[in-house]
């Protein structure tokens, strides 16, 4: 069979670029080995926001009295928290697919093997193709740790569909994962120890926030070993046993559970990617132009399988593009303002440049900040909470990076997105009028 697009693996990429391509009248082909959706909809980004959601609810009636509201009994169902998070996956997943199937994309369930750049094979049958994109995600990366094989680990998977609270969990790695999940069940009562390799939690995000985000943590309970590497691990009856060493020595820690979160890789074997020869950057990943086009002509890339952020939206938008690339419309990718969030409780978000980065690249920038607490909404609605609002400006005063810690930090940091891929300066961005009150207008304020 013959079809005009064949795309392999149905996450945010994959059904993203199929849904258009099909609305634009294409033949397409998706082929998707397990859950339409990926890894973001089915164990990652939608899970973990409604488990996530449901320990800010259970926060939130915990400390109802400070808006003199009186809750008595506050209580939690993780068996019903977990069952609720499978039956959002499931509504979104068949929404996904009646997208697609509305759109006449046709869908196959298996293993893709790609044979050329215009032939793949899928169990029995085998499909030709004008056109390929690869959108085949990535997966959970566990270092080599010795006695690794030894322990009964969790990956975000298991700790996903956990059904009994443990009493205390080790988390290796204090990214955006790790910290998620030390949130979630640092609210439901867990003593919750994070192990970071790196000097500060959430690499890549603002450090003085990221640090602020730590120090909240860290009252509630959490306990933070930073510049530590774990270096044994093994398993007793009490639970795991984490080996590590720092500056100060070396030491141990004992828990009832231990999830591995030192971070993910895109998956790059399993499915023929060898059998194209496409020309590699010198980290080793996937060359892709500002059209998603690999060194083949008609084979594109998109989400994590091009090794830039791994992120769901920033997937979405490299299909657009590549899809807009197959019908000949005009359209590069740009990734001078994709949104980094933590869903923890405050949330935390950042877009374009972080002080850290704006170094390391020799930008001369000045940094602009106010408290949360000049915005009248996040006064009303956060009750004895601290935030910052932090903006980088360049020398020509335009808007190259912004960071928020304070809820909702993820709805509003698309507002700096937008003027940072705009190029806007703060006097321009000043003239932008921001409804009141919203927590929003903190931008405002701040220039």
């Amino acid at each position: 069979m013959k079809y005009q697009l064949i795309i392999i693996g149905g996450g945010p990429a994959g059904y993203t670029a199929a849904e258009a391509a099909g609305k634009a009248g294409l033949s397409v082909l998706l082929i998707e080995k397990n859950n339409l959706g990926g890894v973001c909809l089915n164990e990652g980004c939608i899970p973990t926001k409604t488990l996530l959601y449901s320990a800010k609810t259970y926060d939130g009636a915990r400390h109802a009295s400070k808006y003199a509201v009186n809750v008595s009994e506050v209580s939690f169902d993780l068996a019903k928290i977990i069952a609720r998070k499978s039956k959002v996956v499931r509504k979104l997943v068949l929404g996904v697919k009646s997208k697609l199937t509305s759109n006449n994309v046709t869908i196959v369930a298996g293993e893709a093997q790609i044979i050329d750049k215009n032939t793949v094979r899928c169990g029995e049958e085998t499909y030709e193709g004008d056109n390929l994109i690869l959108c085949t995600g990535s997966e959970t990366f566990i270092p080599p740790i010795p006695g690794v094989d030894s322990v009964d680990y969790w990956t975000h998977r298991e700790a996903l569909d956990n059904k009994e609270l443990p009493a205390s969990l080790v988390i290796v790695g204090g990214g955006v994962i790790g910290m998620e999940f030390a949130s979630f069940f640092n609210s439901l009562g867990v003593q919750v120890t994070v192990i970071e390799m790196m000097d500060e939690i959430l690499g890549g995000m603002d450090k003085e926030l990221s640090a602020l985000l730590r120090a909240d943590y860290t009252k509630r309970g959490i306990k933070f070993l930073l510049s530590t590497k774990v270096v044994a691990l093994s398993q007793t009856e009490e639970g795991a046993v984490v080996s590590y060493e720092n500056a100060e020595g070396s030491g141990t820690v004992v828990a009832e559970k231990l999830l591995m979160s030192v971070g993910r890789r895109p998956v790059t074997k399993g499915f023929g990617l060898e059998n194209l020869t496409l020309e590699k950057t010198e980290r080793g990943v996937v060359k892709v132009n500002e059209r998603m086009q690999t060194s083949l002509s008609n084979v594109y890339v998109c989400g994590d399988l091009t090794g830039f952020s791994l992120l769901a939206h920033t997937a979405v938008r490299e299909a657009e593009v590549a899809v807009h690339s197959i019908l000949g419309k005009e359209d590069t990718m740009s990734y001078r303002a994709i949104p980094g969030v933590v869903y923890t409780n405050p949330e935390i978000a950042g877009v374009g440049e972080t002080e850290e980065s704006a170094s390391v690249k020799g930008i001369q920038y000045k940094v602009v900040k106010l408290p949360m607490a000049y915005s009248g909404r996040f006064v009303a609605e956060n009750e004895g909470v601290n935030g910052v609002c932090k903006v980088l400006l360049n020398e020509q005063e335009q808007v190259i990076g912004a960071h928020v810690l304070g809820n909702p930090a993820s709805e509003i940091i698309t507002l700096a997105g937008t003027a940072i891929e705009l190029g806007l300066t703060a006097a321009q961005w000043k003239k932008i009028v921001f409804p009141h009150p919203t927590v929003g207008e903190i931008f405002r304020e701040t220039l």
